[in-house]
């Protein structure tokens, strides 16, 4: 029996603006839910404050005049979603341990993505920007009654309970 990878995947160039980190999340939301992650729910919720904290960087620290910014969404095998920001200053590298003093007020986002993701780090982007990813496992779907029934009677993929 040959078994099948799914793979999804999902990119856009967006401008390198406040406006832009917000479309962004708005993106990401939008297609965890084409991809059956209700926008409620505890997956896309993560995601979406993942990619606001990635985008709103790129944005911040990573810009370069005249150039975006670039998200990508990419599902393997259904337990893992990564989600992948680049932008064009591959000298500017996220630090993974900052200490944020108590009137800071800023410093706390990639302690956030740290503590709503699996995994994350950064990596070159070539010629010279860099990408800052992160991971998110995917909660196995749940079967309701009513769609076990129709897949048992139509053949039918099961959808995603989220």
């Amino acid at each position: 029996m040959k078994s099948e990878i799914s793979t999804r995947h999902f990119t856009q160039l967006l401008s390198a603006t406040p406006r832009g980190a917000r479309l962004a999340r708005l993106l990401a939301v939008q297609q965890l839910d084409e991809w059956g992650r209700a926008p409620s729910c505890e997956v896309s919720e993560s995601a979406a404050l993942v990619v606001a904290e990635l985008a709103a960087n790129a944005v911040t620290h990573g810009q370069v005049k005249g150039r975006g910014f670039r998200l990508t969404l990419t599902v393997e095998a259904s337990d893992t979603l990564r989600i992948e920001v680049a932008d064009p200053r591959g000298d500017r590298r996220p630090l993974a341990r900052r200490t944020a003093s108590s009137t800071d007020e800023t410093g706390r986002g990639l302690l956030l993505v740290d503590a709503l993701t699996a995994r994350w780090g950064s990596e070159p982007w070539p010629p010279s920007g860099k990408v800052v990813w992160a991971e998110i496992g995917l909660p196995r779907p749940v079967l309701t009654a009513s769609a076990s029934a129709a897949q048992r009677s139509t053949g039918a993929a099961p959808e995603a309970a989220s």
